[in-house]
């Protein structure tokens, strides 16, 4: 599917402002002091939600026309998009469900049922949930909020770029979390009109390198991941996934990282700067430590994607 990423970005802002929260892009003297670079840090743990997923979520939903609210969404996520259509659905009194794999975060869970919305628990992998709750919406006419394989979806989580135009005069590169590609994706997609030589490096777990392995085999692959601690990134990618070219075209560089890396990067940004993020946003810092020799003296933004982290897991990290 071809798409203009730039244009639809901007409809998504003007669709959505208003209902999301412009967050913060801070200055990490910590990091910059460490790697010798300016380092900012976009805040998307300080979204509503506590992800940057409410953007696409809430682009999605809001595109919608009144007999489709009417009826209701379905939606399948490991968490955090989940949380995100919960929320929108609340906000607009619109009836919906989510689907979550068996080993999704009991915090996550408990979060979306908050919102008053259904939660299903069906499969060990967040692609088999998806199955689920896209064979449900249309065996019952309703419509599926895809985390990530939407143009919609894609260029709601791309108002984040619209964001940092804004709040930053100039960017050399971007460390950005990489599961499904959706952020990536949305992000590139607009930030690469803007800045034409920004380099876009996709961060990824090594126990679930699905999209990175993939686009290094020129297919979607089907692998079976490790346990994370950056779920919010795990799992499979959707055959026939438009971030699949996108990702393939938009990204500049990829880098894996170890459980270890996720675990000291959590640890160093809780000491350092003070805030709790979860393993996925872990996972774009401590691709950033890896690499921070090759960006000396330049501009580099860090998307922190989200702070939601179980108590037990922050314990065990600490």
């Amino acid at each position: 599917m071809s798409f203009d990423i730039y244009q639809e970005t901007l409809k998504a802002d003007n669709r959505i402002r208003g209902m999301i929260r412009e967050t913060t892009l801070d200055y990490s003297w910590t990091l910059t002091k460490i790697a010798d670079s300016q380092v900012y840090m976009k805040l998307e743990n300080l979204q509503y939600t506590g992800s940057f997923k409410l953007r696409g979520a809430m682009n999605r939903i809001l595109s919608l026309g009144q007999e489709e609210m009417n009826k209701g969404v379905v939606a399948a996520s490991s968490g955090n998009h989940g949380s995100a259509v919960a929320y929108t659905l609340n906000k607009l009194n619109i009836p919906g469900r989510v689907y979550v794999p068996e080993d999704a975060s009991p915090t996550k869970i408990e979060t979306i049922q908050d919102y008053g919305v259904e939660v299903i628990i069906e499969g060990a992998d967040c692609v088999i949930a998806e199955a689920f709750a896209r064979q449900y919406s249309e065996m019952n006419d309703l419509t599926f909020v895809s985390p990530y394989n939407d143009p919609l979806v894609v260029a709601g989580q791309g108002t984040i770029a619209i964001e940092l135009q804004h709040q930053l005069d100039k960017i050399d590169v971007v460390f950005v979390s990489l599961g499904g590609g959706g952020l990536i994706s949305g992000l590139s997609g607009y930030l690469k009109k803007v800045y034409p030589d920004v380099k876009i490096i996709g961060c990824s777990p090594e126990n679930s390198p699905v999209m990175v392995r993939s686009i290094r085999a020129g297919e979607i692959l089907d692998m079976e991941s490790q346990p994370t601690l950056s779920d919010g990134t795990a799992g499979g990618v959707e055959q026939g996934a438009i971030t699949f070219d996108l990702c393939k075209k938009l990204v500049d560089d990829f880098i894996l990282v170890t459980e270890e890396e996720i675990a000291e990067s959590m640890r160093l940004f809780v000491e350092k700067e003070h805030l709790l993020i979860e393993g996925a946003a872990a996972v774009a810092v401590a691709g950033f430590l890896k690499q921070r020799n090759d960006y000396r003296d330049q501009k580099v933004v860090i998307i922190i994607c989200g702070g939601n982290i179980g108590l037990e897991t922050f314990k065990k990290i600490l």
